[in-house]
């Protein structure tokens, strides 16, 4: 019998080999009578400056003709392992999948478990080769329409930091983290708190999972993009492509993610499928310096070697003429780079990745602001586009400001908050650069009052957040879909029975984890089905 054994503290100058002596303490048995010691996770507690330290959760095993310990509050009998899955009929028309990122990819992953094979379109490259796409982008402004940091094999997750941590708590989570480490992320992630793979090694990890999927007889199509979808008597029929070739099954997984704007714009023309506006949220990257995010966080022991570079939550409610708002950090990346992320010329925004060692000079984040659909009508954007349009006309103003070529419009954060631009921004990691502007002339003057009233609050708890080495370079809008394609307990589109709209583009997920799990949930969907 294996048990879990939790919050086994170490400070930064014990060695890991007290973990065993402790976790025989916590069991009432001398570390004599522990057959096996495991890390199942550790986590860095931060919360007293200048004294952090890592809590453990062990597994241990007993050794043999050891009777079973009485268990204290923080030990439990370590879960079985799951059984196999029962396999399906394969139906006659494989399933298509639109989209190869996490929600695409696991969904086929999920399927072939069962035993189903199914046919992946992307309307992007393969991972490696989109990569060069991606260096010319940062490198002189070129934008590949169909190659970028959106759209192409693994979805916006593969360059854009490969972060696995989830607010999200589902038994599938353990699935989705176990599945990247076995085709080849490194085996760190299977134990951190927060799990990260990074933008270095998280390609490779797509490449080789897709590898499984083509020897298991799915079939992966690269630069075939979808123009519409295909109906019979109110059920899914297939895809047309934009070549004018058609592809026929009556059963589509929709996974685009959530700049694939043409293909949402197709369905609120035609009408066949349900889309709604859903909220979402915008604002800014903030950059500072690694190492003043480092003292803010740990204190003196900020140099400590065992220490990662800091990172840092923060979130505030705040009620800005009577309407309460919710602003916080999103997708921030210790030791990073700010990095473009449009889809489509005359567009800016950005977004945040770091490598696997998160040793760059600058930390980022998004400093973001939730929008609702009545702001949306309140600039003059209705129906089931209004987000998609009122993103596209803020990332059109960022452009605009910027002055071309995706240059980057930025602001120290002491001159947004005081509504002036007089000092340079300074050094930053974001390609092809930035441009010193006043930020206040973005957003409505409600969302602008949100965000400044946050930044105070924020630097109340991080003090020198607000400081002039701190920057916010725009624009983060593409924090989530503003839309939904709306779909019953099935997930199933509630007005075309075959299709199953999911992951983050379709507005059910946030990350990667999240859309993988959502992949896999409709993969198990499809299987019950099948059954």
């Amino acid at each position: 019998m294996a048990y879990r054994v939790n919050n086994i503290g170490l400070w930064l100058d014990e060695p890991e080999e007290l973990l065993g002596q402790r976790a025989a303490e916590k069991l009432g048995v001398t570390r004599s009578d522990l057959a096996s010691v495991r890390v199942v996770r550790s986590v860095l507690d931060a919360r007293k400056k200048g004294s952090p330290r890592y809590i453990y959760t062990l597994e241990v095993t007993l050794a043999p003709g050891r009777p079973p310990p009485r268990l204290p509050p923080d030990v439990s009998e370590a879960p079985a392992l799951p059984e196999p899955l029962p396999q399906v009929k394969e139906p006659e028309r494989w399933p298509l999948i639109i989209g190869t990122g996490p929600a695409g990819l696991f969904c086929a992953l999920g399927l072939l478990e069962r035993g189903v094979r199914s046919i992946l379109l992307e309307r992007g490259r393969e991972v490696v080769t989109r990569r060069k796409d991606v260096a010319k982008l940062m490198r002189d402004g070129t934008l590949h329409p169909e190659s970028n940091m959106n759209f192409g094999e693994g979805g916006a997750g593969a360059y854009t930091d490969g972060k696995l941590s989830t607010r999200i708590n589902h038994p599938m989570v353990r699935k989705v983290i176990e599945t990247f480490a076995q085709y080849g992320a490194p085996d760190h992630i299977l134990i951190e708190g927060k799990p990260h793979i990074g933008s270095d090694l998280l390609p490779g990890a797509v490449a080789r999972i897709r590898d499984m999927l083509i020897a298991g007889g799915c079939q992966v199509l690269f630069e075939h993009k979808v123009e519409d979808l295909l109906y019979r008597d109110g059920r899914v029929a297939g895809l047309k492509l934009v070549d004018g070739r058609t592809l026929e099954s009556d059963r589509v997984v929709l996974a685009p993610g959530n700049s694939a704007r043409e293909l949402y714009e197709r369905f609120a023309a035609d009408k066949h499928v349900s889309v709604e506006a859903k909220p979402f949220a915008l604002g800014f990257r903030a950059e500072h310096p690694q190492g003043l995010i480092n003292s803010i966080q740990y204190g003196s022991a900020a140099k400590n070697p065992r220490l990662p570079p800091a990172d840092y939550k923060l979130a505030e409610n705040l009620d800005v003429d009577g309407e309460v708002r919710g602003i916080y950090s999103f997708c921030m990346c210790p030791g990073g780079i700010v990095v473009p992320t449009p889809t489509e010329e005359g567009q800016q925004c950005t977004n945040g990745m770091s490598n696997s060692r998160r040793n760059a000079k600058f930390a980022n984040s998004g400093i973001v602001v939730t929008v609702s659909v009545q702001d949306f009508e309140r600039e003059g954007f209705h129906g089931p586009l209004a987000g998609l349009e009122f993103q596209r006309h803020w990332e059109k103003k960022a452009y605009e400001l910027g002055g071309g070529k995706f240059f980057a419009p930025a602001q120290t954060i002491p001159d947004y908050l005081a509504g002036r631009a007089k000092k340079d921004p300074g050094d930053t990691s974001y390609r092809p650069g930035i441009v010193r502007t006043d930020l206040n002339v973005l957003f409505p003057a409600r969302l602008t009052q949100s965000i400044k009233q946050a930044l105070r609050a924020f630097d109340r708890k991080m003090r020198g957040f607000n400081s002039d080495e701190g920057k916010l370079i725009g624009i983060e809008s593409r924090t989530s879909s503003p839309l939904r394609i709306t779909r019953g307990e099935d997930l199933q589109s509630v007005s075309l029975r075959g299709l199953y709209p999911v992951g983050e583009g379709c507005g059910y997920a946030g990350g990667i984890v999240s859309s993988a799990i959502d992949g896999l949930r409709a993969a198990e969907q499809i299987a019950t089905e099948l059954t």
